[in-house]
C-alpha cells in the first residue's frame, strides 16, 4: 500500500482493570453474589493485573510516539504508577460512557460496544487491550488508508462454515468467545448478505468513531440493547469484531489477512517467550492471559516484558 502522510488525528483506547484489588474485587462479588472464577466466561485472566499496562504504553512511546492522546477505561480504578498530570492520557470512568442498564460492567464484550461515547475521542482511533505491545515501528498509514478508512486486520479462516457445521452435527457447543464471533458474523450475513468468516486478530484494531456509532446506535440497535445488561460474559454478547466486518460491508474498511509476522498471540502459559520474537519479528504482540495461565506464568512473563521494554516511558511517575 502507498504510504500518504495521515491528516487526521489518531487516539488509542485501552481496557484496563486490576482484578487483585480488594475494594474492587468486594464490589464484584457482591454484585455477582459468588466470590470464585469461572473458567473461560470469568477466569481470573480476564481481571489480572500483570503492568501490562505499563509496558504497553513503554511499546507506545518507542514505536508509535504520533498517537495524539491516550484513553484508559477503567472501573473507577488509577493504575498507582501512571502520571496523572501527564496531558496525553487520560484516564476513563467506565459507567461514564456505560448505559445505566449496564452498570455495574464486568463485561469487556459490553464495555467496548460503548468506546466512542469517550468525550473528545478522535474520529479515528485504535483499540487494545492492556497485553497488546507494538514491537516495531509503525505509522498512522499501518492503521488507515489514505481515504481514511481502517486497515481491518483478520485471521484467514478458510474452513470455518465446515468447521461450524461438524460442531453442529456432533452435538458440542461452541466456547463462548466463538459463539459470539458467528452471532456477529450472522448479524452481518442477515444485514447486507455478506459473509465474512475471518477472526480477530486479538491485537490492536483501528476504527472510525462514526462506524462504532452507527452499529449501536441504528444498525444494530435492537440487537445489540438486550445484550447490555449482560453484567459478565454471556453467550449472547455480540463481539466487537462486528465493527470490523460492518466496516468492511459498507465499503468503510480494507481487508487485510494476517500472519504471525504482523500479529502474533504468545500464551502466557508457553515457556520460550523469545521464540515468537526472533522467529517472526511481530509489528503487533499480544501476550495472551486465559484460564490455563498460572500466577507463575504471569510473573514470568512480567520479567520477561521487562526485559524487552525496560526503560521508563513519559507515562510513568
Amino acid at each position: 500500500m502507498k504510504k500518504y502522510t495521515a491528516n487526521f488525528p489518531v487516539d488509542l483506547v485501552y481496557l484496563w482493570v486490576d482484578g487483585s484489588d480488594e475494594q474492587w474485587l468486594a464490589k464484584k462479588n457482591a454484585f455477582l453474589g459468588k466470590t470464585t472464577f469461572h473458567k473461560d466466561v470469568n477466569c481470573k485472566g480476564r481481571f489480572a493485573d500483570n503492568d501490562e499496562l505499563k509496558f504497553s504504553l513503554r511499546s507506545l512511546e518507542k514505536y508509535a510516539p504520533w498517537i495524539r492522546k491516550i484513553f484508559i477505561v477503567t472501573d473507577n480504578q488509577i493504575p498507582d504508577w501512571i502520571d496523572v498530570e501527564n496531558t496525553k492520557i487520560q484516564v476513563v470512568n467506565q459507567n461514564d460512557i456505560l448505559p445505566k442498564e449496564a452498570q455495574p460492567c464486568y463485561n469487556s464484550v459490553i464495555i467496548e460496544h460503548f468506546l466512542y461515547k469517550i468525550p473528545d475521542l478522535a474520529e479515528h482511533f485504535l483499540y487494545a487491550n492492556d497485553d497488546m505491545f507494538f514491537n516495531a515501528a509503525v505509522e498512522p498509514e499501518d492503521f488507515f488508508a489514505a481515504d481514511g478508512y481502517p486497515i481491518v486486520r483478520l485471521r484467514p479462516y478458510p474452513f470455518a462454515q465446515f468447521w461450524y457445521f461438524v460442531k453442529k452435527m456432533a452435538g458440542k457447543k461452541l466456547s463462548t468467545y466463538r459463539k459470539t464471533i458467528l452471532k456477529s458474523s450472522n448479524l452481518i450475513k442477515n444485514k447486507f448478505k455478506k459473509r465474512y468468516w475471518g477472526l480477530p486478530h486479538h491485537n490492536i484494531d483501528a476504527h472510525c468513531k462514526s462506524d462504532y456509532r452507527d452499529v449501536v446506535e441504528t444498525v444494530f440497535a435492537d440487537e445489540i440493547q438486550p445484550t447490555v445488561v449482560h453484567h459478565t460474559r454471556n453467550r449472547n454478547d455480540i463481539q466487537r469484531v462486528i465493527f470490523l466486518y460492518y466496516a468492511l460491508a459498507v465499503g468503510h474498511g480494507h481487508l487485510r489477512s494476517i500472519n504471525r509476522t504482523e500479529s502474533c498471540v504468545v500464551r502466557m502459559q508457553r515457556r520460550n517467550y523469545q521464540r515468537y520474537f526472533d522467529k517472526y519479528h511481530p509489528k503487533l504482540v499480544c501476550m495472551e492471559d486465559s484460564e490455563r495461565v498460572s500466577d507463575a506464568n504471569r510473573e514470568r512473563a512480567k520479567m520477561f516484558l521487562e526485559t524487552i521494554f525496560p526503560e521508563k516511558s513519559e507515562f510513568e511517575r
